[in-house]
């Protein structure tokens, strides 16, 4: 059986204020590369998996500087399409203890708002692929891109992989014309694995567990189990929902945990308190990357979910979107060593 995981989705040139700068402050910007599916992407190439990312890239210095970008951990990009006249940017302020950080979306007219059913040869895509991975900002861009996510989902179902999808609910993006609720259902209902929070759940379907307080930065995991029951009920073909917990004690300090449910229990797993983030954004992403990774590696729901938390605990620890770390620094995480000991 192919193994082979295809991701799809857009990927930005990140211009970061360096430190805790503010936008008002700086006079450059640290530029990188980011977005939801190919974070997903890269962690799974880092962990030693097959990996095709899809994307729509413009034809021009910056498109192939992208390419670049993926190339080096190892993600196959050979079924990346070219067109469109720019790329999609987003812009960061990196806040402190008090102070959130902050994002602004320079995107409208990007390569892949444009992208057109057809484009992707879907069918003979999935033909080497075991699982296909989109989240919600994808057709939160665009009409045009929320059409060719369906496309995929559907092609991916009609060829019996497993699909995932994290809901990833940004309010900012959905301006073409729909809201999520409008649009998400159809999606979601083609999808095998859900992932979200609490915010995620509530914005986009309604769905919300009683009595949690994120702010409060203890979060109950056991409270959750009603989200993965009603969104189940309302996806029956989705045989796990996964919520992660993030407790926000301030911009600098955050608790991080996870939980599984698999329709008959729910898997929780250990809660770490991230003291001193380097770099939150792509959290979520890497999360799921180690959360594919687990369920494809282990056939173990338990360690799955252990393995995706130590996973995104680390990439708070990693400047940029990507998630640059390995299976061995995340079981060693996972077994208990969070010592952070040089290794000669």
């Amino acid at each position: 059986m192919n193994k082979c995981v295809v991701t799809f989705g857009e990927i930005m040139l990140r211009l970061a204020t360096p430190g805790y700068q503010r936008f008002s402050q700086v006079t450059e910007f640290e530029a990188s590369f980011g977005g939801g599916e190919a974070n997903v992407a890269v962690s799974l190439a880092n962990f030693g998996m097959d990996v095709k990312y899809i994307t729509r890239l413009p034809d021009n210095d910056m498109g192939h500087s992208t390419l670049m970008s993926l190339r080096k951990p190892g993600v196959d990009t050979s079924e990346i399409v070219f067109g469109g006249e720019r790329l999609g940017i987003y812009f960061l302020e990196t806040g402190a203890v008090s102070r959130g950080s902050k994002v602004i979306y320079d995107r409208a007219h990007s390569a892949v708002s444009e992208i057109e059913s057809g484009m992707i040869d879907w069918e003979r895509i999935f033909d080497k692929a075991s699982w296909f991975h989109w989240t919600g900002i994808t057709p939160a861009i665009s009409e045009n891109a929320a059409a060719v996510c369906l496309e995929a989902v559907n092609a991916a179902k009609l060829k019996g992989l497993t699909v995932s999808v994290d809901l990833n609910y940004r309010n900012k993006l959905w301006k073409w014309g729909k809201t999520a609720g409008e649009v998400m259902p159809e999606l979601v209902s083609g999808c095998d694995i859900i992932l979200g929070n609490e915010e995620d759940a509530e914005k986009v379907f309604g769905i919300h567990p009683d009595g949690i307080d994120v702010t409060s930065g203890d979060i109950d995991g056991k409270k959750y189990e009603s989200v993965g029951r009603q969104l189940m009920k309302k996806f029956p073909k989705a045989h796990k929902v996964i919520i992660t917990l993030r407790g926000s004690v301030n911009a600098n300090h955050n608790t991080w945990s996870g939980v599984l449910w698999d329709g008959n229990r729910l898997f929780q797993a250990p809660e770490y308190q991230i003291t001193h983030i380097v770099d939150r954004v792509g959290g979520g992403d890497s999360f799921m990357g180690g959360l594919i990774y687990g369920l494809d590696t282990y056939n173990d729901n338990q360690k799955a979910l252990d393995f995706a938390v130590a996973a995104s605990c680390l990439k708070h620890t990693i400047k940029g979107d990507f998630n640059m770390v390995t299976v061995s620094e995340v079981e060693k995480l996972m077994g208990g060593d969070s010592s952070g000991r040089v290794s000669r």
